[in-house]
């Protein structure tokens, strides 16, 4: 089972795109890389159309997209069609074709005894094949979502996360509940109140010891 913080599997594979290699493709940006149980499934068609219109958000970020589907590739582009004519959004990011299952074991989303081939497997036995997993600059897992295949992923969310982790990287801070971009941050708790203080000569709220609250440094 691959944890939070432990170096995203690397992987050559057939995409969309070309042969791409994951972290070369991934350089120094950040990644989410999405999976799908199987192609022309309805839920994942309005996920990879509103993906497709949120591409220039998370570029904005660093932050490339990669599609995954326990598909060839072959079935991608004629998939890609539909979702374009549905959804209004052309799919320019690279969508990984898995069709011998080697990328979903890889990842932990199938087991080992899933077999090696998508020939005969249906969307119900892939249903796991479906999760987000954010990849930062380290090429580290940073975050992992998995939803049922009846429930549409909230990519918004995704964008809020990032946005999240990438002040809290840049800053000695932590998001508290429901935060959004702009709205007050904590200070960590490994932040001395001398070091504060210097940071943040306005002081801050503290309702308790621990729960210091400053605002967002960005």
């Amino acid at each position: 089972m691959l944890r939070i913080n432990e170096e995203a599997p690397n992987f050559t594979a057939e995409t969309s795109q070309g042969t791409i290699n994951f972290h070369e493709w991934l350089g120094n940006g950040w990644d989410v890389l999405f999976s799908h149980p199987k192609d022309f499934t309805p839920v994942c068609t309005t996920e990879l159309g509103y993906m497709a219109g949120l591409k220039p958000e998370f570029e904005k970020r660093n932050c490339k997209i990669m599609g995954l589907s326990v598909d060839p590739v072959s079935s991608h582009t004629k998939w890609s069609v539909d979702i374009e004519e549905t959804q209004g959004h052309k799919v320019t990011y690279p969508m990984i074709g898995d069709p011998t299952l080697k990328i979903a074991k890889l990842y932990g989303m199938l087991p080992a005894e899933a077999g090696d081939t998508c020939e005969g497997r249906t969307a119900a036995d892939n249903a796991a094949v479906r999760t987000v997993f954010v990849v930062g600059p380290d090429k580290k897992i940073k975050l992992m979502l998995s939803y049922p295949m009846s429930t549409g992923r909230n990519f918004d969310e995704v964008l809020r996360v990032i946005d999240s982790m990438q002040l809290t990287a840049k800053h000695k801070v932590a998001t508290p509940v429901n935060w959004r971009p702009g709205d007050d941050v904590i200070i960590l708790p490994a932040v001395s109140d001398d070091e504060a203080k210097q940071k943040y000569p306005g002081g801050w709220k503290a309702p308790r010891p621990y729960l210091r609250i400053v605002p967002s440094p960005e």
